[in-house]
């Protein structure tokens, strides 16, 4: 008998690895595959010039900075939202049908696909507010597509901190309120902001719901000013915006550029750098940040 159960194990602990080779490698020869296309690009050119559909030569200068700005609107929406929503969830809702309900409608918005989402705020934010395609309209929607992940994140983040802390906090006559941003917050912090930057990174590559919402144009902005309501400026938030995940897919999609092959494929390999890099700062920053409120940092 143990001689079956050792060799299951061991069975089943070749196919495990096996599997985990495999993903790892389909990943190293995707992105390997991606960056090797896009190597070329890799210029200051590139990155900081308009498209050009005319002739070849164009860059990805605008769309790479409404990704960064709308990235950043979208952030600054969601977060507040989902880690309040979150807190609620862990420390405040009762287990009750009303608490059931907030929960599978969760699960049911996390579970949609993006392309669906895109409509929705085609509907509202779009069509419903007269704003039109705007930055405004893809960060909203991008939040609806967000909210669900940092809702849970920040809810499985507060339960997992030691109940001692909470109980000790409480026992020595601190209000709930203050219990929660002074000690529990603190403590799952590295948590929030792990799954924080990992949502971003969510953002940074999105298009399916930006079709919809923010567009597939952007006008010719004036980096000299920075006027909020300036047609042109680009820190205007009310106008439209193709960020560089939709960049790709129109290139792709309408031939017109001559080099269209190469601007998708530079594109395409600065975005997964991007999202690659995003991913490895989340991870170390969670860390630094955990090391950093338990002292654990290492000598």
């Amino acid at each position: 008998m143990k001689v079956k159960a050792k060799s299951l194990d061991h069975i089943a602990t070749f196919l495990l690895t096996t599997i985990a080779v495999l993903i790892i490698g389909v990943l190293v020869l995707m992105v390997g595959y991606i960056l090797t296309k896009g190597y070329d690009k890799f210029t200051f050119d590139f990155l900081t010039s308009p498209p050009n559909i005319s002739e070849a030569g164009g860059g990805i200068g605008p769309q790479l900075f409404n990704s960064f700005y709308l990235l950043v609107l979208t952030m600054i929406i969601a977060l507040p939202l989902g880690v309040g929503a979150g807190i609620y969830m862990a420390e405040y809702a009762p287990n009750n049908k009303f608490t059931q309900y907030i929960r599978i409608s969760i699960e049911v918005l996390s579970s949609l696909p993006s392309i669906v989402i895109g409509l929705f705020g085609l509907l509202v934010f779009v069509t419903m507010t007269g704003w039109g395609y705007t930055l405004l309209s893809g960060a909203l929607a991008l939040t609806v597509f967000n909210l669900p992940l940092l809702v849970r994140i920040t809810e499985d983040a507060l339960r997992n901190v030691p109940p001692s802390q909470k109980e000790a906090s409480l026992a020595l006559g601190i209000s709930k309120w203050k219990t929660i941003t002074s000690v529990m917050l603190p403590a799952a912090l590295p948590g929030i902001i792990t799954g924080s930057i990992l949502a971003s990174g969510r953002v940074f590559g999105e298009a399916a719901a930006l079709l919809f919402t923010a567009g597939m144009s952007s006008p010719d902005l004036n980096f000299n000013t920075f006027d909020l309501n300036g047609p042109t400026s680009p820190l205007n938030p009310f106008r439209p915006a193709e960020t560089l995940a939709v960049h790709i897919w129109k290139v792709n999609s309408e031939g017109l550029t001559p080099d269209a092959r190469d601007v998708a494929d530079g594109a395409a390999a600065i975005l997964v750098l991007a999202v690659l890099l995003f991913n490895l700062f989340a991870r170390w920053f969670g860390t630094w940040i955990y090391n950093k409120i338990t002292s654990g940092a290492r000598r």
